[in-house]
């Protein structure tokens, strides 16, 4: 269990990618079972939907750590 502590703790953006890629890919395969695409298909749909899941992901923690280098108050430094 610490090991898994540990891991989560030191890279929080896998860990978050990783979660939002599977259940995008998750409702993804549900929601595009009776379509009838080939397997090619199915294969690129999953990665580029990983990938826009690690962009996501990318954009969400844009902000992180400005927080202690420079507040964010309007008005003349």
């Amino acid at each position: 269990m610490d090991a898994a502590k540990n891991i989560i703790n030191k890279h929080p953006r896998l860990i978050a990618w990783a979660v939002l890629a599977i259940g995008m890919i998750a409702i993804l395969l549900f929601e595009a079972r009776d379509v009838g695409l080939q397997g090619s298909q199915w294969f690129w749909l999953v990665v580029i939907t990983a990938l826009v899941a690690g962009l996501c992901i990318w954009i969400i923690t844009w902000g992180d750590g400005d927080d202690e280098s420079e507040p964010n108050v309007p008005g003349p430094k």
